[in-house]
């Protein structure tokens, strides 16, 4: 497990500005089909927003007709963290990067691949890395 990245709150809304702060600090999201890497097409790296760490690459990225960027999963098994989430009348898991815990997304058993699972997450909780 990569080892943790811990600001203030202040520290995380300077670093971040509001957007990213409301969705990596407070569990916000994006609306659907407005994130910069919805469509993103390149090939590279998914790396937190938050922290840098790397999270998905883009060989694992399909278009799953959520609008938000979907991924078969993590880059490595220790990159992300899962959680229960109850909020909003739900029962979800949500997904965190391991190093500074930011809020990425939810992870569902509808996807495509060999675990079935579809990490959705948001363009702005995430930075692209294209390939050398």
């Amino acid at each position: 497990m990569p080892d943790k990245l811990q600001l203030t709150e202040a520290e995380w809304l300077e670093k971040l500005g509001p957007e990213k702060y409301q969705i990596l600090r407070q569990a916000g999201t994006e609306r659907a089909f407005t994130g910069a890497y919805e469509k993103n097409k390149a090939t590279g790296v998914y790396m937190c927003g938050g922290c840098g760490a790397p999270l998905f690459a883009s060989d694992t990225k399909y278009e799953s007709g959520s609008g938000w960027p979907s991924y078969t999963a993590p880059l490595a098994e220790d990159a992300v963290e899962e959680l229960r989430d109850t909020a909003h009348g739900m029962v979800r898991t949500e997904v965190r990067c391991a190093k500074c815990e930011g809020h990425l997304g939810h992870v569902f058993s509808d996807g495509p691949g060999e675990n079935g699972l579809r990490y959705c997450i948001n363009s702005a909780s995430l930075e692209f890395k294209p390939k050398d």
